[in-house]
């Protein structure tokens, strides 16, 4: 699933490689949603907005606030329906960086791009190079998204090259298969945001409408995430072992939307 702790010296290291060159509940005036491009209206969140993370089963719709981000597999068109009714908007999580055993799709994978274990139960790695064979996976489970009434997609685990996957990945892949998955969401009207993947916000902002990130006040490192809000794109970002009174300061003078929540991600969620 997701609070995936992943090695921030090595993303670094391997980027270097290749020689690659909102914290409040009160919402930005205007449009509490953002502004919307002409082609099937997509959505472009804004710095500031709430928001709620719940990935764990389906969602419950009690937190009030604009956007929510929910499990794409286990969340019918009609819960999605039912947020839009509330007036939410509605962001898709979706796996793209490794295999789940738990997925209706997991047959549809071949073994010569499933690596190493990743850490959690039933996942592992992708070879994010075969693109050819990855992303009729992704457009299909993309088009899920679009299908049920999704604004937006949340696409996980789009560090790999960073982490012991198994295969010889580089900074290069990463940049090419991200872009790639970018292509994708915006082919079927979707808003998409990056994941982590602090290292490469300057080849990508322009690329993603907005950031999700875990735990950048632990690591001290939100500060590189300002591109996505000096380009008027949200920042959506949690922490699990901060207490709000050590980064919810600094969220609001960066303009984050932040939020403590538990590493499971149900329903509770404490934002600043």
């Amino acid at each position: 699933m997701t609070g995936r702790a992943l090695s921030r010296a090595a993303l670094l290291t391997a980027l270097a490689a290749t020689a690659l060159t909102g914290c409040s509940g009160a919402e930005p005036p205007g449009d509490a949603h953002g502004t919307a491009s002409p082609s099937r209206a997509v959505w472009k969140p804004r710095p500031g907005l709430a928001w709620q993370w719940q990935l764990d089963g389906r969602v419950d719709a009690s937190a009030d606030v604009p956007v929510y981000d929910i499990d794409g597999f286990e969340n019918s068109a009609a819960d999605v329906a039912r947020l839009h009714r509330a007036g939410r908007k509605v962001i898709c999580y979706v796996n793209v960086g490794a295999w789940e055993d738990f997925r209706p799709d997991r047959d549809a994978f071949p073994r010569s791009v499933l690596g190493e274990p990743n850490g959690w139960s039933g996942e592992r790695w992708l070879d994010i190079r075969q693109s050819s064979v990855l992303r009729p996976i992704m457009e299909r489970r993309f088009d899920m998204c679009r299908d049920k009434g999704f604004d937006a997609v949340e696409p996980d685990l789009v560090e790999g090259y960073g982490n012991d996957t198994g295969f010889p990945l580089t900074a290069r892949d990463q940049l090419k298969y991200n872009r790639m998955i970018a292509d994708i969401a915006h082919e079927r009207g979707l808003s998409v945001g990056l994941k982590n993947d602090l290292p490469q916000i300057p080849q990508l902002v322009r690329h993603f409408d907005f950031a999700v990130n875990e735990e950048c006040a632990q690591y001290d490192e939100c500060g590189e995430l300002s591109p996505f809000i000096e380009a008027g794109k949200a920042v959506f970002h949690v922490e699990y072992k901060e207490p709000r009174s050590s980064f919810c300061a600094e969220s609001r003078r960066l303009r984050l939307s932040s939020m403590r929540k538990e590493p499971a991600l149900g329903v509770w969620r404490s934002p600043c």
